[in-house]
This record gives C-alpha cells, structure tokens and sequence, in this order.
C-alpha cells in the first residue's frame, strides 16, 4: 500500500482512538507521520509502533491551544522534513451536558481545543503548504456538527465551527493548492463513544441499531478509510465539502 507515498503527515490527538488508528494507517500508505499529544507516553508508543512495522514517524508534544506550540511543532516539521503535505486535525474532547447546566468553564476549555485547536493547526499549515505548492488539511467534524442533538449544545457547536472554519480556509486558499475539508463521523468505537453509552445509560453495542441501519457504530478504522482517501492525490479536486460519516443514521427517522 502506497496510497500516501512520500507525503508528510501532521496528525493531532495521535495518542488514541482515531489519531492513533489514522497515524498507524498512514504510515503503512508511506507516509512519514508526525504525531502529536498531550500524552506523551502514549503517543510515543503509537510511534514505535509505527516504526516496528517498518514505518516513519516520530512524536511531538503538543498542546493545540497554545499558539506557540503550533509555531515549535510546524517549524520543526518545515526544519526536518521540508515541509507538511497533510495536517489532521484530529485533536479534541467531549461534554455531554444540560444547556442549563453547561458553565463558562466548561465552554471555555471545550472550544479552546475542539475550535481554537483546529483554527491554529489551519493558520500555521495553509501557508506553508501553499508557499510549498499545495497539501491537504482534514477537520474532524462530527455529526453533532450537522444535526441538533439534546445536550450537545456546546459539542455541537464546536463542530458546527469546525465545518464552517474548513469551507472558509478552502475558498481562500483554493487558488494555492491547499484544499480544506471536514469529515464528520458518528459514535466512534472509541472511549468517547463509551463515555457517550455510558452518559445514556446504555452500551456501545446497544447504542449501534439505534444509530445506523448498519447494526453498528462506527470502528476507527471506517473513518481512517475515509481520511487516507481525502489525503491522497485521489482527492485533487475535493476541497470545502463536508463529509457525513454516519452508517446511514440521517436516513432513520421516528414517526408515530
């Protein structure tokens, strides 16, 4: 498998679930990846996997709120490697809450990394790929981006910013090469979809027939399918599209 042969790979939130299955996938398409995390233990063992497989990496610490670890972070990569051919913006966390229960801190935080996150990775990348000749950048949405969802205000809201921000960043660097998309998944067979059936009282496996026509949730491996396709060359004329990744489930609908 060749799908990303040569091509340098930024991926955030590497460290598990979805950046951690994308990370190992991309490297086995030939990429070198370079995964970043707040948790460095964990990431650095995602790395040696990769490496153990025959694979290139290495990993960053990396705190995605921080302006000015997304300067050390892309000036490393542009230093060691010449440049970034694809950034994922995989990066981000999960609140379950009553609007009326949901506080200033909490909203805070949350939007500090799912939209702060994604807004810095964008600003410190487009403009390397652009001077380079062009590159790929991947939002993770979700579907609580798309669709209204009880007590998902705040969830919601940050995804909702990630699919605007990846159509604003694509018409504006269109004309550079750089082409900009968000793909949002349902439940992910991660901790955050066992923090969700949890949350709702149910199980993951339960959670599946309710979600998509499919039986199932989503497995890591379904979204990292979609994301080697957006960072590969098949996708060259792909770019400001929102990609709903949900089993089927917008096509369930409860009458009666």
């Amino acid at each position: 498998m060749s799908r990303l042969q040569n091509k340098i790979a930024l991926i955030t939130g590497a460290a598990n679930g979805i950046g951690e299955a994308a990370a190992v996938r991309f490297a086995a398409e030939g990429a070198t990846v370079i995964a970043t995390d707040i948790d460095e233990a964990a990431g650095k063992a995602v790395v040696e996997r990769i490496k153990a497989a025959g694979g290139s990496g290495e990993f960053l610490a990396h705190d995605v709120t921080s302006e000015d670890a997304w300067v050390e972070v892309t000036d490393h990569v542009r230093t060691v490697h010449g440049r970034i051919d694809v950034l994922v913006n995989n990066a981000g966390i999960y609140l379950i809450a009553p609007l009326a229960e949901t506080t200033v801190e909490d909203w805070n935080r949350l939007m500090a990394v799912n939209v702060t996150g994604t807004f810095l990775g964008m600003k410190h990348t487009a403009l390397q790929m652009a001077t380079a000749g062009g590159g790929a950048i991947i939002n993770l949405s979700s579907i609580a981006g798309l669709v209204g969802v009880a007590g998902h205000t705040l969830y919601g809201a940050s995804k909702g910013a990630v699919r605007t921000m990846s159509k604003d960043v694509a018409a504006e660097y269109a004309a550079a090469g750089v082409r900009v998309n968000s793909l949002h998944p349902t439940y992910v067979n991660t901790g955050m979809a066992a923090y969700g059936a949890a949350t709702a009282g149910t199980t993951i496996e339960a959670l599946g027939p309710v979600l998509s026509p499919l039986g199932r949730i989503a497995e890591p491996a379904d979204v990292v399918n979609f994301l080697v396709f957006l960072a590969s060359d098949e996708t060259a004329y792909l770019t400001g599209s929102e990609y709903n990744l949900d089993g089927g489930g917008s096509t369930l609908l409860s009458v009666g």
